[in-house]
């Protein structure tokens, strides 16, 4: 999954040659799973049809304030088009349009909605060389970026005029490759790698039966992917469950026992720099593990069950670096169970969440969770979905590990 996934792009398109390009760039944005609206500028549609583009986006495409042929004439709000982007890109990018961007021209509704727009900017200039070149555009580019805003530069080749060299406007998979790469260079986890555990683990009975718990899975593959889309190189070790991901950034190793998972998180453990345990490990297993299925021949049945190891302990253990979070699901004396467990497994942060808290715990989607830091900081949440959970999480440990 790309990190464009989910987030909403307004693709702006200007008068040039190059918008022809733009109904690739428009199919690019969506196969990454982003939601696509399109702005044109009027003398844009000399190019490449808004019927083409809002077939590939799935929205109507703007070009005015007013829908001239709408006879309820309704208007084409600039502030909520700026408002509902997440990014803002500009492609092609006339000399014409970057002039009027840098000093703040707003004759048309796409450089209104610029004006408007709080998200980062993108712009692909697309122009003859000599244009290029020429000082006023070069000043255009500077100014622009002063403003925050990003060039994607343009690329050497054959230009409308027949001339050849710098102007022409980067390709659609270039566009989409240069936005994803400097959305990733700028988030606050790129660069670190993640350990994520989640799930439940099955210990066997028999070859048919098994002892474990209600544990969905949610909770940890909500963390992974929030970890995922703040940069981070994530290894998701799950045990059974229904949850899936698909993302370009999370690594997914599928275990069924606590025994099989023990082995996964140390073998990858040494590697990385923050480590979530958030899987409900079995506690106990049984010590024999019978071959065939057992028979329901007597009343009752008997198991000698075992502990199974303690990886989050055993990781406390060894850690060096790690930053290392631990989960404590508890039914009576929480918070003093939770900050007991916290120094007794040398951990860095505990999430304690409880049983007797409706809509938090096993199978639903919400959670209501209390962190508990190494500090001694305690901060309590109120009931939130387990997306939002994850986002608080992963902006508590960053807050410490930049402290």
């Amino acid at each position: 999954m790309s990190i464009l996934s989910g987030k909403n792009i307004l693709l702006g398109i200007t008068a040039g040659i190059a918008a022809y390009k733009t109904a690739s760039l428009v199919r690019l944005f969506v196969k990454s799973g982003a939601h696509v609206k399109v702005v044109m500028t009027p003398s844009a549609k000399d190019f490449v049809t808004p019927l083409t583009l809002s077939t590939l986006s799935k929205h109507p495409v703007y070009s005015s304030f007013v829908n001239e042929e709408d006879d309820n004439a309704v208007w084409n709000n600039h502030v909520d088009l700026g408002l509902w982007a997440d990014i803002f890109v500009i492609a092609p990018a006339t000399a014409n349009t970057l002039s009027k961007m840098a000093n703040g021209t707003s004759d048309n509704l796409l450089l209104a909605t610029y004006l408007s727009a709080k998200c980062p900017v993108y712009f692909a200039p697309a122009m003859d060389l000599d244009m290029y070149k020429h000082p006023s555009s070069l000043q255009s580019f500077k100014t622009l970026e002063s403003f925050g805003n990003v060039m994607i530069p343009a690329t050497s080749g054959e230009l409308a005029s027949g001339l050849v060299g710098e102007g022409r406007m980067a390709e659609p998979k270039d566009i989409v490759s240069f936005i994803e790469h400097d959305i990733l260079g700028k988030l606050p986890l790129r660069n670190k790698k993640v350990l994520i555990t989640a799930g439940p683990t099955h210990e066997a009975i028999d070859p048919v039966r098994f002892i474990g718990n209600h544990s969905s899975g949610k909770m940890g593959f909500e963390i992974a992917k929030s970890a995922a889309n703040l940069g981070a190189e994530v290894i998701l070790i799950t045990g059974p469950t229904h949850e899936k991901v698909v993302h370009s950034q999370i690594n997914i190793i599928p275990v069924t026992s606590a025994q099989e998972m023990y082995d996964e998180v140390h073998n990858y453990f040494k590697t990385v720099d923050i480590a979530v345990l958030s899987a409900a490990v079995a506690d106990f297993k049984p010590k024999e593990v019978a071959t065939q299925k057992i028979k329901k021949k007597a009343p009752t049945l008997t198991l000698e069950l075992e502990k199974t190891k303690d990886i989050l302990a055993s990781l406390g253990d060894i850690k060096k670096q790690q930053y290392l979070v631990g989960f404590a699901l508890e039914t009576n004396n929480e918070l003093e169970n939770a900050k007991g467990k916290l120094k007794r497994k040398n951990l860095n942060l505990i999430v304690l969440n409880s049983l007797k808290d409706k809509g938090a715990g096993f199978k639903s989607n919400t959670n209501k969770v209390t962190f508990i830091d190494d500090k001694g900081d305690i901060t309590e949440f109120q009931l939130k979905s387990k997306a939002k959970v994850a986002e608080d999480l992963l902006n508590k440990i960053i807050s410490q590990i930049n402290a």
